[in-house]
């Protein structure tokens, strides 16, 4: 630990987070060093920490590295008791070349970003309903994935299984497939090839089975919480509980730390990008941002591609005008993210013509 005498005016804190422990620091209005300090990673220690900065001075604000994991009980103890904290990202390589690192210089270097106005963000609350949708469907996502394996696996031993079994279950669709190979009797002799795939095949469609329940347990449990949380989100057009669960989970329980639809739209990666040169005029598609919310928008834009009359004569007039479908899908992409938006925020959401559309290009 170091420190130096202060006047006890105006600071700001720097937060580098670890698993086990956190280390702070504090500096003066003009960037001068005044201390830093390590502490364990507990909620005393959190407290404890909160004490050391204000014995400092006037705690301004703290910058915290690590907001999304180390530091995020952190956070939400430092905002509880009324601080400013901004999320710090660590230094980038070049900057780690020429200053070195260590937890005191990553802690100094958190609190100068934030001083400086280079760090800006505002972390995730983290404390409402929407962090409880983002738990669960952490679960939900799990357990998708685990399914689409045992499926994968079963078509894949079919493939190679003896001919007696695979014409006994030739022809048979998903759901048929899964409860036939869950009756399957394998026998007590599994030294037998036959006998072995057939028991591989009934335990890897019992999983099926099992996850299924907890998928569909998980979807019960997760549609009130979104209902719960965005009412008018469920309401716009190709919007059901799995898109509407990860647009949350993106923006969080405070969805105005994004101080724009503009900021919605680059935090999705649907903002466009200009990729113009000498007489070419044009925007490209942006491959940036939360590429899950990209995805939950790109969800809902196929979905009115089909089903939505007006995005359908859009898309027409648009196809007319030269546009090819990637910059089609841009431009629906961007104007269901002004929707969202609205949603999320709670700002009432007008009724949109069908020449509303053109903005979104």
């Amino acid at each position: 630990m170091t420190s130096m005498t202060h006047d006890g005016s105006q600071i700001t804190g720097g937060v580098d987070t670890h698993g086990l422990t956190h280390h702070a620091a504090v500096i003066d209005t003009v960037g001068r060093h005044l201390a830093d300090r390590e502490f364990p990673a507990t909620i005393r220690g959190y407290r404890d920490l909160l004490d050391w900065m204000r014995s400092h001075g006037e705690l301004v604000a703290a910058g915290v590295e690590g907001t999304g994991a180390y530091g995020a009980e952190l956070a939400r103890v430092l905002t509880a008791a009324g601080v400013t904290v901004i999320d710090v990202d660590r230094p980038d390589r070049k900057t780690r070349r020429m200053k070195g690192k260590s937890d005191p210089i990553d802690a100094y270097a958190a609190a100068t970003a934030v001083l400086s106005g280079r760090a800006t963000g505002i972390p995730k609350s983290r404390d409402g309903v929407v962090e409880a949708v983002w738990v669960l469907r952490i679960a939900r996502r799990s357990a998708i994935k685990a399914r689409t394996q045992a499926m994968n696996q079963i078509r894949g031993l079919l493939v190679s299984a003896p001919a007696m079994l695979r014409e006994q279950l030739a022809g048979l669709d998903r759901a048929a497939l899964i409860r036939t190979l869950a009756r399957l009797r394998p026998g007590d002799d599994l030294s037998h090839p036959l006998a072995a795939t057939r028991a591989s095949l009934r335990r890897l469609a019992r999983r099926h089975q099992a996850l299924d329940e907890e998928i569909t347990e998980l979807d019960c449990e997760i549609g009130p919480l979104v209902k719960q949380a965005a009412p008018a989100l469920l309401e716009l057009f190709g919007v059901g509980p799995e898109t509407a669960g990860q647009l949350l989970a993106s923006a969080d329980d405070n969805p105005e730390r994004m101080r724009s639809e503009a900021a919605f739209a680059h935090l999705a990666g649907v903002a466009p990008i200009p990729a113009s040169s000498g007489r070419t005029h044009r925007h490209r598609l942006n491959r940036g941002g939360d590429r899950a919310a990209n995805n939950a928008l790109h969800t809902i834009v196929l979905t009115r591609m089909r089903f939505d009359e007006r995005t359908r004569t859009y898309v027409e007039r648009r196809t007319k005008e030269g546009l090819n479908k990637k910059d089609i899908m841009r431009c629906l992409k961007r104007f269901v993210a002004r929707e969202v938006y609205r949603a999320l925020t709670s700002t009432p959401t007008r009724q949109i013509n069908q020449t509303d559309l053109a903005p979104a290009a």
